[in-house]
């Protein structure tokens, strides 16, 4: 006859569904925390339980939904018609874009050139400035 194993079973599927309801509880509270919408999806994804374990657990799946209806951003009413931008005003502003980065560009290309310039000129002036240097202390610099 065997011996009845049954008692530890249990007691191993319990603490595994204890650990399971506890990752998705701090997953849930992360999520909400990090201000992420809360969904049965997200929730599943953090915690590395199927959705389907998240709906058959009815507190979780109560405290899912109403976080979610609480995090659920409402939609913006929509644009009206007279206020959209049309399409030759959507292309005007992309070419005036495109010509204020033309000029952009070109400025600072004229920009790095005075730079290299003003550069060389400091670099001849100190090469200038260090041959100007009278003999006795330049001697006397390399001693």
């Amino acid at each position: 006859m065997r011996a009845d194993n049954t008692a530890p079973l249990i007691s191993a599927a319990r603490k595994r569904h204890e650990l399971t309801r506890s990752k998705a509880i701090r997953a849930l509270r992360e999520l909400e925390r990090a201000g992420t919408p809360v969904k049965f999806e997200t929730v599943a994804r953090a915690a590395g339980v199927s959705r389907s374990w998240l709906y058959a657990q009815s507190d979780i799946r109560a405290e899912i939904e109403r976080l979610r209806d609480t995090t659920q951003r409402a939609p913006s009413p929509p644009i009206p018609a007279a206020q959209r931008a049309s399409g030759a005003s959507l292309l005007r502003r992309l070419a005036e874009a495109s010509q204020r980065n033309q000029q952009l560009a070109e400025e600072n290309a004229r920009l790095r050139r005075q730079l290299a310039h003003a550069l060389g000129d400091q670099r001849t002036a100190a090469q200038t400035a260090g041959r100007r240097q009278p003999s006795a202390s330049r001697h006397a610099a390399l001693r």
